[in-house]
């Protein structure tokens, strides 16, 4: 390996770029969540947070923690599409944590918004091949030239099993061109 490899990719107005977008594709799913847990407010404090560090805001472990509060949100919301939404508002809160270095494990946390997002508004849809096409069409389109640029810096995911894993490589491919 060369000293590039290495060579941070991610500065910290990166990490606002992609906070603002994954906020704004996670905001999307939240009303999900809402309608089926309307007392648990973690999913929506995670975001919160996140726009806050994406408008200038410190990177704190109390974002972490919201983070984590929001995931465990998704595990006690007993509904697959409100669980896919509070995942993607902790996605979004852990988007200010992407580390620094080109692997596709990295890629995965600047897509994970997105994709959860578009997860849960399939799983709540009535036609959902008409609705994930759509939101992926939305995620791209919401995507600045500067999240683009960095996804272009990252190395391109693989196509691979299962449909979350296909979903991260739609936004992924969708972003590159």
């Amino acid at each position: 390996m060369t000293a590039e490899t290495h060579t941070p990719l991610l500065n910290e107005d990166d990490l606002r770029e992609i906070a603002r977008w994954a906020a704004a594709c996670a905001g999307r799913a939240l009303p999900l969540f809402e309608a089926k847990a309307q007392d648990d407010s973690r999913p929506r404090a995670a975001l919160f947070a996140i726009g806050s560090f994406a408008q200038g805001g410190k990177r704190t472990s109390a974002l972490r923690k919201l983070a984590w509060a929001a995931g465990q949100s998704a595990r006690e919301v007993g509904d697959p599409a409100a669980s896919a939404a509070a995942r993607a508002a902790m996605a979004a809160a852990g988007s200010a944590y992407t580390h620094p270095i080109a692997t596709p494990h990295q890629v995965n946390h600047i897509l994970g918004p997105a994709a959860y997002a578009a997860q849960a508004a399939t799983l709540a849809a009535d036609d959902p091949a008409d609705v994930l096409d759509a939101e992926i069409r939305w995620a791209i389109s919401q995507a600045s030239p500067k999240v683009r640029q960095i996804i272009q810096r990252m190395p391109a995911r693989a196509p691979s099993k299962g449909q979350f894993h296909a979903l991260l490589y739609r936004l992924d491919t969708g972003l590159r061109t």
